[in-house]
């Protein structure tokens, strides 16, 4: 009784702070805006009742904040909920969404479209695809290595090799890139940024697939139990091990593939969410999931906060890094005894 009062107390504090960071998000960019401005803007739209700067005002928030702050919770929530299915199936706490080289693979996508010039839609499409060609190329290769088996070291071990593969392709076309028109370009995608993609058709994208993604995964979450225990109990307790992790990877590949061809390479985030929700609450997933996607959408977006809160936007990936780094590492020392 007191777990479930306790998962529940997680969960409504996890809601309680994404809603205060989305309200201190509103009002933070080149444009201050203090949340009495956003409440007023709010009261005069539904009222009819702007005027020359409430215009101003409006447009910033419902053209520019607003729908920034949806991707980046769209983007930390799909990436939490794939890190925290992956380190499940896999049963390894170390184990992030570009643990099959989807990043890498997704990153190599993009540039190849920036490379030949091919625009903006191309660059996300091109992201999407490369992202889940690299899950089916890890899936096929570890297969053929453990002659038909599921064997997941094999498979991590083809994710490595597969990501250094996809990296070095993406390192040969930055060094090949023009350097005053697509480099800048590259760089700038790869380190990470919700900049460019927050308008209203890409919102309506990602929430799709976003949905496609998480639904099945919410679905089967309490058989990512029974696969903590062990491909035999899970068995036993009249799982299909072999299509509910084919299942599970899918879908947490298409997550990460969606979130990384709208917003470029963001790291930490799938690793370190996951291990805050599960030390918050528990190691259940019918509530680590649902609190990982909660979690995850209040960190992303107050890592954008950080982002573009100083005078110059910092790419995303650099402040994950900053803020996950010695965040793990705090992880790392108060669960040592269980990691040892």
């Amino acid at each position: 009784m007191k777990s479930k009062a306790r998962e529940r107390l997680v969960r409504v504090g996890l809601i309680v702070a994404l809603f205060a960071i989305i309200l201190l998000s509103l009002g933070v960019g080149h444009y201050a805006m203090p949340l009495n401005v956003v409440f007023q803007t709010v009261q005069e739209t539904l009222t009819n009742t702007l005027d020359a700067q409430g215009k101003i005002s409006a447009a910033m928030l419902y053209q520019v904040r607003l729908p920034r702050i949806i991707l980046a919770a769209l983007v930390g929530a799909a990436l939490a909920a794939s890190g925290a299915c992956y380190q499940g199936i896999m049963k390894n706490p170390l184990v992030a969404p570009d643990i099959l080289g989807v990043s890498n693979g997704a990153s190599l996508g993009a540039v190849i479209a920036i490379f030949f010039g091919l625009g903006s839609f191309s660059v996300q499409v091109l992201a999407f695809c490369f992202g889940l060609l690299t899950v089916f190329l890890v899936t096929a290769a570890s297969r053929g290595i453990g002659r038909g088996s599921d064997n997941i070291v094999i498979m991590i071990l083809c994710g490595v090799v597969m990501s250094s593969l996809f990296s070095a392709f993406v390192s040969l076309l930055t060094y090949l890139a023009d350097t005053d028109t697509q480099l800048p370009e590259i760089t700038y995608w790869i380190m990470g940024s919700f900049a460019r993609t927050s308008s209203t058709s890409s919102l309506v994208t990602l929430f799709v697939v976003f949905l496609i993604g998480i639904i099945p995964l919410l679905c089967i979450r309490w058989r990512i139990n029974a696969l903590a225990f062990g491909d035999e109990e899970a068995k036993a307790m009249g799982v299909n091990v072999k299509r509910t992790r084919g299942i599970i990877i899918c879908c947490a590949t298409l997550l990460t593939s969606v979130s990384v061809s709208f917003c470029g390479v963001v790291g930490w985030v799938g690793l370190i969410v996951p291990h805050m929700v599960r030390l918050l609450s528990g190691p259940n997933y019918e509530t680590l999931l649902p609190n990982a996607m909660i979690g995850g959408a209040a960190f992303m977006v107050l890592v954008d906060i950080f982002a573009r809160g100083l005078t110059t936007e910092l790419p995303l990936s650099v402040v994950t890094a900053i803020v996950g780094a010695p965040l793990f590492l705090w992880m790392l020392f108060r669960g040592r005894k269980d990691w040892l």
